[in-house]
């Protein structure tokens, strides 16, 4: 279930309109009327909360977000985007994880959706995730 106090902007989220799915980029928030505005990347348009849906985090989301993975000889996976780092107990498996940035570590029992990804790594690094300078 998408929770609206947990979308941020800059959070990635897949939109129903109608029959006609994509993922967009939240942009804007409409506190008040718990409304958000996704940009798909040729308009931005405004939606209510159900017709919201998180994105699952898996292999193919963290590649597009420009991670580089590592399959370790104990079976488990590391994925690295700068000095962040996640940790899942074996490929395919985000069902649990450890994320870490510099000296802070967060252990993470259950799956993660792509925006509540990016906002740990927002509040761990203070930098967007999807800021390409990262």
């Amino acid at each position: 279930m998408l929770k609206f106090q947990n979308i941020k902007v800059g959070d990635y989220l897949m939109a129903d309109n109608d029959g006609d799915v994509f993922t967009g980029e939240v942009t804007n928030l409409k506190h008040g009327e718990n409304q958000v505005c996704l940009d798909n990347g040729v308009q931005e348009f405004w939606y209510e909360m159900d017709q919201l849906s998180p994105i699952e985090l898996n292999d193919e989301e963290l590649t597009k977000l420009k991670f580089s993975k590592q399959t370790n000889e104990d079976g488990t996976v590391k994925y690295m985007k700068g000095a962040f780092r996640m940790l899942i107990p074996r490929a395919g498996d985000f069902s649990s994880m450890e994320l870490w940035y510099r000296d802070e570590r967060r252990h993470i029992t259950h799956a993660l959706n792509v925006h509540e990804l990016q906002n740990h790594f927002h509040d761990m690094t203070k930098v967007h995730l999807n800021d390409e300078s990262f």
